[in-house]
């Protein structure tokens, strides 16, 4: 393990590094298998952003505990009264008396008042505020519910990694085929080659007619073009790997195993008598189902008062001339608290509505519980009726391919001898050919077949 992860940190190291090199120049990671899981858990967008829920989800937690904090806020003002606040009162309470016009008077007649100024021209206030929640249902339903979803961004997190690690083998072995398909044409094209020539010399020799090279050169052209459409594929599908594992497309990847790596017997025994371990999308829906009840709980407590005590205190100030307003002896304290109490009495039966949504909420829940674990035994049941029919394919091609190269060898060595015609060797040559596409794509199938069984099972 050990091993691994110091291989990965260095080809993270060559990824940096070709960063800073020539934008011509390429870096190649070799990647086995088990790397490539390890690389894309680390850099796929869909599992970093994952990773990054979960980190959302502990910041929910902390935000509802900070809910039952003390909550301490202060407030400071400075106010310039351009036009000071005026308060009217009748003549006999005093102070400058006017006739309706407003002018100055000397008497206090029925309809003289007072106009008396109730601020100064520069006030100031500091407030400090503080509340503190002493019962709240809500409060610590909200708790446990911020816990709750934690608790599913970790399974959604676990879910997101499992379907990158189904993409991130299928993709590997999308080009461990192709990989394995090219080194194959490879060989039967040198083996075409060398046909040609022997036919070529048997020709030039009289033992051979023109009709012949001409089969054998339309049997390389053939191989030639499938060859070029092979790489083109390999090529194809390296470039979606590395989309898959989070691999920047401008960077090389070559891939380390071997058919005879991954393809082992034992293993697919095993998996066809594995009765199964725990799905995640069951711990996603029963989370669900938790995060329901929380939310049912939630508005059945909203019934209950709630209690919070306050308290304020503050100094104020004022002044004719803002030069003097910060004088220590003008200013004054004022303070008071208490304790508060909300009491529901009817909302017009809102919570109540809110909470038959909740139980029937519940009820399809359960429903899609039962189904959800209805449905996994028939996933489980298809992937491995799936994977025995894939393996039998898989068995029948192998033995094919045997039998047609084996055809192909005879028939050539006849034709060498005399005893054979070179339609012969070209016509076992086609089925050598279509032996071999049937046994890889038998051989993906049963890779791929695999892989759905090993998520069915929950071993992904």
């Amino acid at each position: 393990m050990k091993t691994t992860i110091n291989k990965l940190s260095a080809i993270f190291f060559v990824l940096m590094l070709s960063g800073m090199a020539s934008a011509k120049a390429q870096q190649t990671a070799n990647l086995s298998l088990e790397e490539s899981i390890k690389f894309a858990l680390e850099n796929n967008v869909e599992a970093k952003n994952a990773q990054l829920e979960v980190l959302i989800s502990k910041g929910v937690i902390g935000e509802n505990r900070a809910i039952g904090l003390p909550q301490i806020t202060g407030n400071f003002e400075l106010t310039k009264n351009l036009q000071p606040p005026l308060i009217i009162l009748p003549a006999e309470a005093g102070g400058v008396i006017g006739g309706d016009n407003g002018a100055p008077g000397q008497g206090s007649g029925p309809d003289d008042i007072t106009v008396i100024p109730f601020a100064v021209n520069y006030q100031s206030s500091l407030t400090f505020n503080l509340e503190q929640m002493i019962f709240n249902g809500s409060y610590f339903v909200g708790l446990k519910a911020a816990k709750t979803l934690k608790s599913l961004t970790e399974y959604d997190k676990e879910k997101t990694e499992i379907d990158v690690i189904e993409a991130t083998k299928k993709a590997y072995f999308t080009v461990l085929i192709n990989k394995e398909r090219k080194v194959l044409v490879s060989a039967n094209l040198e083996r075409i080659k060398l046909l040609l020539s022997e036919t070529e010399a048997l020709f030039n020799e009289g033992f051979a007619e023109k009709l012949d090279v001409s089969r054998v050169k339309v049997q390389l052209n053939n191989l030639k073009t499938e060859l070029d459409r092979i790489e083109a594929a390999e090529q194809i599908s390296k470039q979606l790997l590395k989309l898959q594992i989070g691999m920047p497309i401008n960077y090389e990847v070559e891939i380390s195993e071997k058919i005879a790596d991954i393809h082992s017997l034992s293993e697919l025994e095993s998996l066809l008598n594995n009765t199964g371990y725990r799905r995640v999308e069951m711990d996603q829906l029963n989370t669900n189902l938790d995060l329901a009840k929380l939310d049912m709980k939630n508005n059945q407590v909203q019934y209950i008062p709630n209690i919070s005590a306050f308290g304020t205190f503050q100094r104020v100030t004022g002044a004719q001339q803002f030069n003097t307003i910060l004088d220590t002896d003008r200013w004054f304290s004022t303070s008071f608290a208490g304790i508060r109490m909300n009491i529901p009495i009817f909302d017009g039966l809102q919570k109540s509505y809110r909470i038959q949504q909740n139980r029937v909420q519940i009820r399809q829940l359960e429903n899609q519980k039962f189904f959800l674990e209805e449905n996994i035994e028939r996933e489980r049941f298809e992937a491995k009726i799936t994977l025995q029919n894939a393996l039998r394919t898989l068995n029948v091609q192998a033995e094919n391919r045997e039998l047609a190269l084996e055809v192909f060898e005879m028939t050539k060595i006849k034709y060498q001898e005399g005893v054979g015609s070179n339609l012969e060797v070209v016509e076992a040559d086609s089925a050598l050919k279509e032996a071999e596409t049937n046994y890889f794509s038998a051989l993906y199938d049963a890779l791929i077949a695999k892989v759905e069984l090993e998520k069915a099972l929950g071993i992904l």
